[in-house]
């Protein structure tokens, strides 16, 4: 007599669990993922075989354009750079109404010289991106760059310089920096380059 085999049966397989799953690890790394903070231009460091990477807490950045114009990027506490900003104010006499104070709080890095700030915080914000020429005086006569970092140091002696220079940039402008920082004898920062291996 012939044996009756039993009928098979397909392997059925929920996918409602491991979409959940899924979902949920999307949902987490989208969430804590930390956004690069926008150059004020597209600047291309040099390269070297570092390979250390760089703490972003309490760091203040300076950039400097294949131009040659300077940026200062302040620590994000924005207490802190609230009392920069007033540290500054004082410096150069010049008044910030309240709104001003918070378009400022809002502004990701400085690129005015105090004399234009208050009409570059008026500006709405997708007007600020199309100033040309704007930049922090930095030259034997005007260091108003070292300033904002001398402030920051008084409000943050925890504060860390990091320099993001473009590779096209002109000796000169690194070396009045320099200067400009031996002058309030600060010595220790960090230049930004990108790998060789890339």
């Amino acid at each position: 007599m012939a044996r009756v085999k039993p009928k098979r049966h397909g392997v059925v397989t929920d996918m409602t669990a491991m979409t959940d799953v899924a979902f949920l690890l999307l949902t987490f790394f989208i969430l804590t993922a930390q956004f690069k903070k926008p150059d004020a231009e597209a600047i291309t460091t040099p390269s070297s075989i570092s390979t250390t990477s760089l703490d972003d807490t309490n760091l203040m950045t300076i950039s400097i354009t294949p131009d040659g114009r300077y940026f200062f990027t302040p620590i994000e506490n924005n207490s802190e750079k609230a009392q920069v900003l007033d540290k500054m104010a004082g410096q150069y006499r010049v008044g910030f109404s309240a709104a001003e104070k918070n378009e400022f709080l809002k502004l990701p890095m400085v690129g005015a010289s105090m004399a234009q700030m208050k009409s570059y915080l008026n500006l709405p914000e997708d007007q600020r991106a199309n100033v040309k020429g704007a930049t922090i005086p930095m030259d034997s006569v005007n260091k108003e760059l070292v300033d904002w970092v001398k402030y920051s140091l008084e409000v943050n002696p925890d504060a860390r310089l990091a320099i993001k220079g473009d590779a096209k940039a002109q000796y000169p402008k690194f070396k009045a920096l320099f200067e400009g920082l031996k002058d309030i004898k600060f010595y220790k920062f960090v230049l930004i380059t990108s790998s060789e291996n890339q």
